[in-house]
């Protein structure tokens, strides 16, 4: 695979849902699928594993929201997506959801068999954590691809052609060519294979925001290189911005743009939170304005940092559960301790939006750490890999925008992630919103603590990059129950349970399970 992206892995995707590794990646599974069938798919039936977590949080944390919005083409961020099983059904779709066991091993495996009117595929599919995905089999026949090109899939039977460029790939008298490319192929490029007349052609467009090139250009992919390699007066934001560019082959001012384009995003996602939000399928209510509103009238204990985090934090995560734009930082369940730390910090600071750009950068570049080493998939090592992942990265941001040096950044983050190892992921009834919102806020206010510890130089002992291998063994070794799966933990408690079946009970479609089996 190649090396993380901060725009792809960390800061993003910019989307709707409760979940990112649940309805984002779906979108994205969804959209490749669309094209894979020319966007005409009369029936689909989606498998997940038993063993898996999407067998027991498909519905409640949007997989199925977001897999049947990129079945009709949508993006992740289209606000019809909380309708999109009744739009698939309107299309003439049969929908059918089985569980059944699959020949993979990761958590949150998709299988769609589909048929359309002129033809009929398979496509396999894995979510990798923050909205990630890699498809690893169409038809039967193995391969990986990462949403990052276009790729144009040339399927036929019999003898394949013989040509140099494209990953062939056979099973009998079956053959797959896989062409990717940074741009979509035309007719007369195609025509320059020389190909049998009688293949099908399947154009998938990409589905991740910086595109790959040929070469994978990533300077470094651990501290330990970037460190080695890197000037210590140097602030670790421009070190961030630097390999982002070289990652993208993009330019500087292209990656400072598109991180000011994400800042702008947040504040109006913090400015509609604030607000106040409402939405029918949700635990909590609005409560972030509450907070600010009992500040200014002393009922608090003073610290106005950390009040504003909490207050900022808040007012993303309940934009997230109701269903608004939100940018998974570095997934949606996670999505308000780093903005949330780096926007109050700005605003108690006096500091612009330029400098919440910086410190997001600072931040992903942590992320990329943490990405190419381990996951930001709860369903594969907790919340740590969320929450916590996000609390060192929001310390290393908070450290920056202190000034601190490059190192005092890193000590910053390896500190906080010290602090979160073994965190579970054990959502109440199904959501992510408890205690997916006080884990947001421990994840904010242990970066403060971490950053100002670094920033005054303690000593983090253990290299990031030690801290981050210890990260993945530990989140491995939680037990599958303690994993996303809603089957411990707070999740397993009666009032667990009671919220579930009243939310359900509210929402209960009948039409739905008249079209559906489980």
């Amino acid at each position: 695979m190649r090396s993380p992206s901060i725009f792809n892995d960390v800061i993003g995707p910019v989307m709707r849902g409760p979940s990112s590794s649940h309805c984002a990646a779906a979108v994205r599974i969804g959209r490749l699928a669309h094209d894979l069938m020319g966007g005409q798919i009369a029936a689909v039936t989606v498998r997940f594993d038993p063993q898996g977590s999407l067998a027991t949080t498909h519905t409640s944390q949007g997989s199925d929201m977001g897999l049947f919005g990129g079945l009709l083409g949508w993006e992740p961020t289209d606000a019809r997506l909380v309708d999109s099983r009744a739009a698939l059904q309107a299309s003439g779709a049969d929908l059918r959801i089985e569980i059944a066991p699959l020949p993979y091993d990761h958590p949150n495996t998709y299988h769609l068999e589909l048929r359309g009117p002129d033809r009929s595929h398979s496509l396999t599919a894995l979510s990798t954590g923050g909205g990630m995905i890699e498809v690893v089999a169409i038809d039967g026949l193995s391969l990986s691809l990462d949403g990052g090109l276009h790729e144009t899939l040339v399927i036929g039977t019999g003898v394949p052609p013989a040509i140099a460029r494209g990953n062939l790939l056979r099973d009998g008298d079956r053959w797959q060519l896989e062409i990717p490319s940074d741009h979509a192929l035309s007719d007369d490029e195609l025509a320059s294979f020389d190909l049998p007349c009688d293949v099908e052609i399947a154009r998938l467009r990409p589905v991740l925001p910086i595109l790959s090139s040929g070469d994978d250009l990533a300077p470094y992919t651990t501290c330990a290189e970037m460190l080695a390699s890197a000037d210590p007066k140097t602030p670790l934001w421009r070190h961030a911005l630097r390999y982002e560019a070289a990652r993208g082959a993009i330019s500087e001012e292209r990656v400072l743009q598109m991180m000011g384009e994400i800042v702008s995003l947040l504040r109006e996602a913090l400015r509609q939170g604030l607000s106040g939000t409402q939405y029918t399928d949700r635990i909590l209510g609005y409560q972030s304005g509450r907070l600010l509103e009992r500040e200014t009238h002393g009922a608090l204990l003073p610290d106005t940092l950390l009040n504003r985090m909490i207050a900022y934090v808040a007012a993303l995560m309940e934009v997230k559960s109701s269903m608004g734009v939100i940018v998974a930082a570095p997934t949606a369940g996670a999505c308000a301790g780093l903005p949330g730390a780096c926007l109050a910090a700005a605003d108690v600071m006096g500091l612009d939006d330029g400098d919440v750009a910086k410190a997001l950068l600072a931040g992903g570049v942590i992320g990329v750490f943490i990405a190419a080493r381990s996951t930001f998939a709860a369903e594969v090592c907790g919340c740590q890999a969320e929450c916590g992942a996000g609390s060192g990265m929001a310390a290393a941001a908070l450290a920056t925008m202190a000034g601190g040096s490059t190192h005092q950044a890193v000590a910053a983050a390896s500190l906080a992630l010290q602090n979160i190892l073994g965190m579970i992921c054990d959502p109440v009834a199904n959501r992510v919103e408890v205690p997916c919102l006080g884990r947001n806020v421990l994840a904010a206010s242990n970066a403060l603590a971490c950053a100002n510890m670094a920033l005054a130089d303690f000593d983090a002992v253990v290299p990031l990059d030690e801290v981050i291998a210890t990260m993945d063994a530990v989140g491995k070794a939680l037990p599958r129950e303690l994993r996303c799966t809603a089957l411990g933990g707070l999740s397993v408690t009666p009032t667990s349970q009671a919220i579930e079946k009243r939310l359900a009970d509210n929402n209960q479609d009948t039409s739905q399970e008249a079209r559906c089996s489980f």
